[in-house]
């Protein structure tokens, strides 16, 4: 195993959520990535899936900060979308940690297309 996957940690959070709440989730999770986007912490690799029923969610996290430390806590849009979550939701968030086995292009910088 390389230094750079035992620095690394992955987890994966599935939930979902009452169908009347659905909008104002993927609005919390647009907030979310817009104040990334602003930010661009350093070390963090975040992605979010709405899946086809349109009620459940997939959040990846990929953390590879020298200390460790998921920079996305410290994030007001993304404490002010925790903040509400249970109440968002028909099935709670179930967070695991995960290892990846195998990515292709999803986890890191796009190539330049020639």
């Amino acid at each position: 195993m390389t230094e750079r996957n035992r620095k690394m940690e992955t987890t994966v959070v599935c939930y979902k959520v009452k169908a009347d709440r659905a909008e104002e989730n993927r609005d919390y999770i647009r907030k979310v990535f817009a104040q990334l986007d602003e930010d661009k912490p350093k070390g963090l690799r975040y992605v979010s899936f709405n899946l086809d029923d349109g009620l459940s969610f997939v959040h990846i996290a990929v953390v590879e900060t020298a200390d460790g430390k998921n920079p996305l806590p410290d994030k007001p849009a993304f404490r002010e979308f925790v903040s509400g979550i249970e109440d968002r939701c028909e099935e709670p968030p179930v967070a695991t940690k995960a290892v990846i086995v195998g990515s292709y292009r999803l986890f890191w910088q796009r190539e330049l297309e020639a």
